[in-house]
């Protein structure tokens, strides 16, 4: 039975290592609105803007030389870890994989208590890709998660005590959470994956104080719902959809802003029509779940190219006009600036290799080759691969250069269909798909680049042979951070690109994003290496090169200071 459980006991494990190593200070409504321009980092992309971007600049581009490794902890978990390091005050949660949460006096490593979700009930054999937690969300006293199980999970931030827990939906049959939550206006909204499953997916709110359903917005329209009309007769009920990331909110409007995923079934031709609102972008009310805008980055998209990137909410000047915009690296290779007040597209370009989707119309709309669209008898070769220009590792925005910084995978991939029908709980694909290297870059699988938000155009780029599966953090010091698949972090001059700084090696490679926080007059970098998600599972040539088939694995936090 699906439900909110509060005041009861729970098979799933507190365990309280250590008294909190200060007063906890209650997360408020105040403190989130205001986030940006805090010490602390107390969301998953540190702010509503989904910027990844701090105001902290005692690390400097010109001391940063002299950071050094101040605690460590290794988790003994072998599979991927994709959580950045939450914190307020001196407070530290951190996520691991088969959601496992971890308190720490983030000045000192000590373990203050930790929380083991219990999942021995579930086969997880609908989780897609790697069984990972990318983090938690915090208000109050609380420190929310979602987990593989589907349950959002309240805790108290002093003791790892179960608050209160409400599962959404059944496992095992198409549905998981691998999201952070995001808390607006008093609720917690998270959204469903499960789109390679034929899951018909939703975001869903909650009410943070007693776990209780708001409000549920489905991602795939009833025929009766605008936007219905865009799918074939009875196939909305599998539809896909997937919004499996955290989204964004413009307090300016009150906009909850969210990435969609993939139509279900992969093979487009079974199901004709635009397929609203998958690989989509979605303006929301965060208080009723009723849809204001959409703009849909991929129409009637085969090639898994998802639309759910972080939208990231800022300021631009283009061609001599300021806008209240959003902007996203798409897994179609594309970057785009969208005004958040309407969904208008202001200017899109390719960051990567880009062939399926090959251009936009006077409207906007995006114009795909009809030649790429594979069939059962008919194999195509297109760029990115469905694992994207970008995948879901976030990119920062630094409002001093007015760059963006994507975190680039040069792949990709031939597809042939293949027949299919639905079964719950099994794959909803209709595809087959080799991940190959990008001939235009034959030497590189990854790398790091700047974009000019301005006009759209790489100011510089940082090539890797590598893949670069590690998210952006910038801040006031002049930096950009991000961790490597072999298992460094480095620190670039934001402007240039120069690499001013890298960490001795870690104890493996890098998914997650960093972070950074102020505790007294200190300031730290947090970083996890633990190498995993969908790269090592379904890269097809890049998983078979030797420096990647041999990345060691295990996770293992590391955080740096001065």
């Amino acid at each position: 039975m699906l439900g909110c459980l509060a005041g009861v006991s729970f098979a799933a494990t507190s365990t309280a290592m250590a008294q909190p190593a200060e007063p906890y200070k209650p997360v408020t409504t105040q403190d989130l609105l205001h986030a940006a321009q805090s010490d602390d980092w107390l969301m998953v992309r540190h702010d509503y803007n989904s910027s990844d971007y701090s105001p902290l600049k005692q690390i400097t581009t010109k001391n940063v030389t002299d950071l050094k490794p101040v605690w460590d902890f290794e988790t003994g978990l072998k599979s991927g870890h994709e959580s950045p390091a939450i914190v307020n005050g001196d407070y530290m949660f951190i996520t691991g994989p088969r959601d496992v949460l971890f308190a720490f006096q983030a000045s000192t490593g000590k373990l203050l208590w930790k929380y083991e979700h219990d999942l021995s009930h579930v086969g997880l054999k609908t989780v897609c890709c790697d069984v990972v937690n990318r983090g938690v969300a915090l208000y109050g006293d609380a420190v929310y998660m979602a987990t593989l199980d589907n349950y959002v999970v309240a805790l108290d931030a002093k003791t790892g005590k179960v608050l209160w827990k409400n599962q959404l939906e059944v496992p095992d049959l198409g549905y998981a959470m691998t999201l952070a939550p995001l808390v607006v206006n008093g609720k917690v909204i998270v959204g469903e994956s499960g789109g390679e499953y034929g899951a018909r997916a939703f975001i869903q709110a909650l009410d943070a104080k007693t776990g209780s359903k708001v409000w549920r917005f489905n991602t795939i329209p009833a025929p009766d719902e605008p936007g219905g009309d865009t799918w074939p007769k009875g196939a909305y009920k599998t539809g896909g959809g997937a919004a499996w990331l955290t989204g964004s909110y413009d307090p300016a409007t009150n906009s909850l802003i969210w990435g969609v995923g993939n139509p279900g079934p992969w093979l487009a031709k079974l199901r004709p029509g635009n397929n609203l609102y998958t690989d989509s972008v979605l303006s929301l009310d965060p208080d009723t779940g009723k849809l204001k805008w959409y703009y849909q980055y991929t129409t009637h998209d085969t090639w898994d190219y998802d639309g759910t990137n972080e939208p990231v909410l800022t300021d631009i000047t283009y061609k001599g006009k300021t806008y209240k915009a959003l902007v996203s690296a798409s897994r179609n290779g594309w970057f785009y600036a969208i005004n958040r007040n309407d969904g208008k597209l202001i200017y899109a370009v390719p960051f990567a290799h880009a062939t399926s989707v090959k251009g936009f119309d006077a409207q906007g709309h995006n114009i795909t080759d009809p030649a790429l669209y594979p069939d059962i008898d008919k194999e195509i070769f297109t760029c990115p691969s469905f694992l994207g220009g970008k995948n879901w590792w976030p990119i920062s925005v630094d409002p001093q250069t007015k760059y963006a910084y994507v975190p680039t995978f040069y792949s990709c991939m031939t597809m042939k269909g293949t027949s299919v029908a639905y079964r719950a709980g099994l794959p909803f694909l209709g595809e087959t798909f080799l991940v190959k290297h990008d001939p235009e870059h034959p030497d590189n699988w990854g790398a790091v680049q700047a974009i000019n938000l301005s006009t759209g155009k790489q100011a510089w780029v940082f090539p890797s042979e590598l893949p670069w599966n590690g998210g952006m953090l910038t801040t006031a010091g002049g930096l950009l951070f991000s961790g490597s698949a072999d298992g460094y972090l480095y620190a670039f001059n934001a402007k240039t690109g120069k690499v001013l700084w890298k960490s001795p090696q870690l104890s493996s490679g890098v998914v997650a994003p960093p972070s950074t926080f102020k505790v007294g007059d200190k300031q730290y970098v947090a970083i996890y290496a633990g190498w995993g998600g969908g790269t090592p599972i379904w890269g097809g040539e890049a998983a078979k090169e030797p420096r990647v088939r041999h990345i060691p694995l295990g996770g293992h936090l590391y955080v740096f200071a001065l």
